[in-house]
């Protein structure tokens, strides 16, 4: 019943279609096409968790293929739809996979990845949960090692003698727990934050066995290695720590035993299979084009393999069976060699919505370098700034710097906004190499500035072409 209302209120969370695009606005500028449609995409599961659960587990996801040269932001609304949905995510090249049988991954390997993920957490999750219990278990802990019990023994004899013992050892507790109330106001307040204390923690066990195993084998690998761990007693070392350090690892040993592991896999397998998205980078990569003939274990291999996983099937993992049936998979692929149409009909047929993305302008560049909130020209003000550095950017030098990102890619291979990030690397490397031994704090760049650094390197072609 409590489970039913955490995942009800988590249900009530999820943001409308326009509130995700308003959301993706802050960081990916331009694409309003790929947005709508991951956004509908995200809000179809919640309103799939809605519907009669006869009809739920009907009811496909919306896969989406998108089309568009590199750095215009495919990977980064992906990522960023994860992070909205709280939901496992995995990024993975297609081009990592080979036929089952070969040399190289397995498709069935991303879905174990993203059960691993599911679970790490969930475990987070659970700890903060915990958090406060623990941090009560880690401070008795820690003053039973700052003030340790004495060890009264009362031995046999007279009954006279019996009472003046517990006497003595009733005079002792009382002072010991004034003691001990003591140390704690002095924890808490961080008067010992400077003492060291020694603990006793568990050390992993050596390596003994080292297994490699071959291509769609490394659940087995894990497997084994687990089973020669555990033979193996959990050894224990001792290490001189200050109390904070030490209050940190004794929260953490108590939060590990205050979950409940079976609870949190749960958990785990119902995010990876009603939650998880896998973003399928370089899909265009596995397209079979017009000039291959017979079969390419790299590519129709993968292609085949892929199939059944994004239908819908069922993956063994060491946390049980996962069904991939409601697994968001969104795709993605420059397809200037190949075309969507290369693939196999049927995995096509499972990637209803295809959205292309468009080439980003001069415009588009001057809107990344100041617009979104992780926006390149605050990152590098931010990092400066820890050197005592003021850094101001002129508007004339934030229109050069697009113009010549926008005029490069025109002129050498087309890497989108990633080229921004050559040409702001290039541009600032002096004042980054002087900063800590600057005697002026504050820097402004101008457009003269940007010509100065840059101008010699777009003259020569092959200069330009190693280094922006």
């Amino acid at each position: 019943m409590e489970r039913d209302l955490i995942h009800s209120d988590h249900v009530m969370k999820v943001l409308t279609p326009r509130e995700i695009v308003a959301e993706l606005d802050k960081y990916i500028i331009g694409q309003d096409r790929a947005k709508r449609s991951v956004a509908i995409a995200l809000r179809n599961r919640w309103r799939r968790q809605q519907v009669p659960k006869d009809l739920r587990d009907e009811i496909a996801p919306k896969n989406i293929i998108m089309i568009g040269p590199t750095g215009v932001g495919k990977t980064e609304i992906a990522r960023r739809i994860a992070r909205l949905a709280k939901s496992p995510f995995l990024k993975i090249e297609a081009t990592k996979f080979t036929e089952v049988g070969y040399v190289g991954r397995d498709v069935e390997s991303m879905i174990r990845d993203l059960t691993e993920l599911a679970v790490n957490m969930a475990k987070k999750e659970e700890q903060e949960k915990v958090k406060f219990k623990a941090r009560e278990l880690a401070e008795e802990r820690l003053l039973d090692i700052l003030l340790p019990k004495k060890k009264e023994e009362i031995r046999e004899g007279e009954e006279g003698d019996k009472e003046k013992v517990l006497e003595v050892v009733r005079g002792d507790k009382f002072e010991a727990d004034s003691t001990r109330e003591k140390l704690r106001r002095l924890l808490r307040g961080g008067k010992l934050d400077g003492r060291y204390v020694e603990l006793e923690t568990s050390a992993k066990a050596p390596q003994m066995v080292e297994v490699f195993a071959g291509a769609g084998m490394e659940e087995m690998e894990f497997n084994i290695k687990e089973m020669f761990g555990n033979l193996f007693p959990a050894r224990k070392k001792k290490r001189r720590v200050k109390i904070p350090e030490a209050m940190e690892i004794l929260i953490q040993e108590e939060s590990q035993k205050l979950i409940d592991m079976d609870h949190v896999i749960e958990e785990a397998v119902r995010m990876t299979e009603q939650n998880g998205i896998i973003f399928l980078d370089e899909l265009d990569k596995i397209a079979g084009g017009e000039h291959k003939y017979g079969p390419d274990v790299s590519r129709e291999g993968v292609q085949r393999d892929l199939l059944p996983i994004v239908e819908g099937s069922t993956v063994t993992t060491k946390y049980g069976m996962i069904r991939t049936d409601h697994i968001l998979f969104i795709a993605a692929g420059a397809f200037n060699l190949s075309k969507p149409a290369d693939l196999l009909p049927e995995l096509q047929g499972r990637f209803p919505i295809r959205v292309e993305l468009d080439s980003l302008s001069m415009e588009d560049f001057v809107r990344i370098l100041k617009e979104p909130k992780n926006a390149l020209i605050t990152q590098y003000e931010a990092l400066l700034e820890t050197e005592g550095i003021l850094l101001v950017f002129e508007e004339s030098a934030i229109l050069e710097i697009a113009r010549l990102a926008d005029t490069v890619n025109e002129r050498m291979e087309n890497i989108g906004a990633r080229r921004l990030h050559t040409i702001m690397e290039k541009l600032l490397e002096e004042i980054s190499f002087n900063a800590p031994d600057m005697e002026s704090k504050k820097v402004v760049i101008d457009r003269d500035y940007v010509t100065d650094k840059l101008k010699d390197i777009l003259e020569d072609q092959n200069l330009s072409r190693y280094i922006l």
